[in-house]
């Protein structure tokens, strides 16, 4: 396991350099979530109206944790939120200010690591991700960080890579076999093979820190592919894979 700030300096460099790539290549699939504000969910593509993770957004503070090209936050925007966007990555925000100018919707956009957020306790209604901060950031310093600026019945949402899926993964492999290789309750910060650092839990130590960290567990959700979901670019084999097991997960978490 990577210690310390390492992580936070490693992520920080290969997101700047993998960014164009990145919003190159998911294109298809996220960028038409900013001009209609039809936004969907992970990999596969589920539609937020069949989901409803984050519910009613008109009029509430929302911030992104770990915005990217805030393909994101521009939907929410459209859909009556007042969003921020955060990323590590100023190539990200780069991505995010180009849309904006695209779009014409302008919201804040703050560089900064999910494990210390530069705002006060109690400025938000929703924090979030999809496929954000939450699947880099330290655990037991970015969801204490959710708790303290979200306000009083606040709502905490995020998706990230499933540990079973996480735990599929062989050795130098970039993708889930049939069998579990990896150390269920080793996991924490895992140096991946593209050289970003990530970071998942057990579910049971997910659920403890929520709760030390004064949330209550209102779902957790497991997506699996459906036909006609956005996200043809996929590999046929990781779609069969996630047929069949759980390789990715939403947590739906409200501060007390």
């Amino acid at each position: 396991m990577i210690g310390d700030d390492t992580h936070v300096r490693n992520n920080r460099t290969r997101w700047n350099e993998i960014s164009d790539d990145y919003q190159r290549f998911n294109a298809p699939q996220i960028r038409g979530q900013a001009f209609t504000g039809d936004i969907t969910w992970g990999v596969w593509g589920i539609p937020e109206s069949r989901l409803n993770v984050l519910g009613h957004v008109v009029g509430l503070d929302v911030l992104e944790m770990g915005c990217g090209g805030s393909q994101w936050s521009t939907a929410l925007a459209r859909r009556g939120a007042h969003p921020v966007g955060l990323d590590l990555s100023e190539r990200q925000l780069h991505h995010s200010r180009r849309l904006q100018r695209e779009t014409g919707l302008e919201f804040p956009l703050v560089q900064a690591s999910a494990e210390e957020v530069p705002f006060a306790a109690g400025s938000f209604d929703i924090v979030f991700a999809d496929h954000g901060a939450f699947s880099f950031a330290d655990p037991y310093r970015a969801i204490p960080e959710a708790a303290r600026i979200l306000r009083p019945g606040g709502l905490l949402a995020f998706g990230h890579v499933s540990p079973i899926y996480e735990i599929s993964i062989p050795d130098g492999a970039e993708a889930a076999g049939d069998r579990l290789v990896g150390d269920y309750f080793g996991l924490r910060l895992i140096s991946d093979t593209d050289g970003l650092v990530s970071a998942n839990l057990p579910y049971g130590a997910w659920i403890r820190l929520f709760r030390e960290s004064g949330f209550v567990v209102e779902d957790l959700v497991e997506p699996r592919p459906e036909t006609g979901t956005d996200a043809t670019h996929r590999d046929s084999a990781e779609e069969a894979w996630a047929r069949r097991w759980p390789s990715e997960c939403i947590w739906k978490v409200r501060r007390v």
